[in-house]
């Protein structure tokens, strides 16, 4: 994801926003999987999304080079599993972070990627420095002299 940014403070208002963002796809994929993730309180819930990211941000990049061969051999959907890995790494260091089983990590590594894609939709949308992926309207060239499009 390539944002720029005009000013330092554009981009620490974006780096929150994220990080909400993460924070309230967790808490849904708790309320979600009650039986599953059990999330003590809002404070655990804003402490295990940092971690989140800076384990994304960090160790993620690395995993998804190694696992390469594999998530290429399942068509990307080993990519859910490294999610999955992540999202117990964080429960091992997050205390009021529990996961039960794998499985439902699997489960709640699936509902936080929708839940933050679906909020990173609206938000990318509404940034006024994002770089835009809009196609142009239209092109314009004229033929030259020798028949050629310039």
């Amino acid at each position: 994801m390539m944002v720029q940014f005009a000013q330092k403070g554009q981009f620490m208002l974006f780096l929150l926003t994220r990080w909400l963002v993460i924070t309230v796809a967790i808490l849904v994929a708790a309320t979600i999987l009650r039986k599953g993730i059990h999330v003590d309180s809002l404070t655990t819930a804003i402490i295990a999304a940092a971690i989140l990211g800076i384990i994304n941000a960090f160790l993620r990049p690395v995993l998804l080079i190694l696992t390469l061969p594999l998530t290429i051999l399942t068509l990307g959907v080993f990519t859910f599993v490294l999610n999955a890995f992540m999202l117990l790494l964080v429960a091992y260091f997050v205390p009021g972070l529990e996961i039960d089983s794998f499985s439902w990590a699997f489960l709640g590594a699936l509902i936080i990627s929708v839940v933050s894609w679906i909020a990173n939709r609206f938000i990318n949308k509404s940034a006024p420095d994002a770089v835009s992926r809009q196609k142009p309207d239209c092109i314009d060239m004229k033929r030259g002299d020798d028949g050629k499009w310039r």
